[in-house]
């Protein structure tokens, strides 16, 4: 088993870029993708409490349903689909390989 996995985000329609997630040190989405140069404010530093780590999941393997604080979160911002989460509660598991993500916007 590797100690790796691949997360696409798209950036837009047909453009997806790789980026390569450790799975040993208990990462979130949020934290892979800000250190892959993505600009996510995280202002709550992880907690679910500001929802700028807004990341719809368009395709991969299912996650663990979302707490009720991050519904709530999610259900407070302006836009929320069908694939919404915050991206600081998901964790970097094995299980994640071939998610595929987008950001989504601030402040729409």
């Amino acid at each position: 088993m590797t100690d790796e996995v691949r997360v696409y985000v798209e950036e837009a329609p047909s453009q997806r870029r790789e980026v390569v997630a450790p799975t040993d040190m208990a990462l979130s989405l949020m934290e892979v993708l800000k250190a892959s140069g993505y600009d996510i404010q995280a202002t709550c530093g992880g907690m679910a409490l500001c929802g700028t780590c807004h990341v719809e999941v368009l395709a991969g393997p299912a996650l663990d349903e979302p707490s009720d604080d991050e519904l709530a979160m999610l259900e407070s911002l302006p836009v929320m689909t069908q694939g919404s989460r915050l991206s600081c509660q998901i964790r970097i598991t094995n299980r994640l390989d071939g998610l595929v993500v987008r950001l989504m916007p601030q402040g729409t």
